[in-house]
Order: structure tokens, then C-alpha cells, then sequence
């Protein structure tokens, strides 16, 4: 029987819409609220982020 220690943590995956592919490193960047209708949330992956210095809008 396996024990929590042994079961391996599943990766994470988002997309990135800076390179607009998929990505294991993607973090919620940005947050688009709009006033009627559904908001949007974007992911940056780590490489875009360093290279657009990406931060979220929350910590900007």
C-alpha cells in the first residue's frame, strides 16, 4: 500500500498566453474583470516572465 510520501505531487499546467502554448510553469499574472459578463485570468510561464519582467498586478 502506498503512503502519502510516496505518491508523487501532480504537476501543475496552465497556458501561457504570452507564447500561447501550454506550460508546467505558468502563474496567474494578470486579472481581467469586466462589468457585465465573465472575466478573464492570464498566465505567464516562468521564460516569459523573466524575459517581459512579469510580476502580478497585485504585487506591481
Amino acid at each position: 500500500m502506498a503512503t502519502m510520501e510516496s505518491i508523487p505531487t501532480p504537476a501543475s499546467f496552465a497556458w501561457c498566453h504570452w507564447h500561447e502554448g501550454p506550460s508546467g510553469t505558468a502563474e496567474l499574472i494578470r486579472i481581467i474583470e469586466q462589468g457585465s459578463g465573465p472575466g478573464a485570468a492570464l498566465y505567464a510561464c516562468a521564460p516569459c516572465r523573466e524575459q517581459r519582467r512579469l510580476v502580478p498586478d497585485w504585487q506591481a
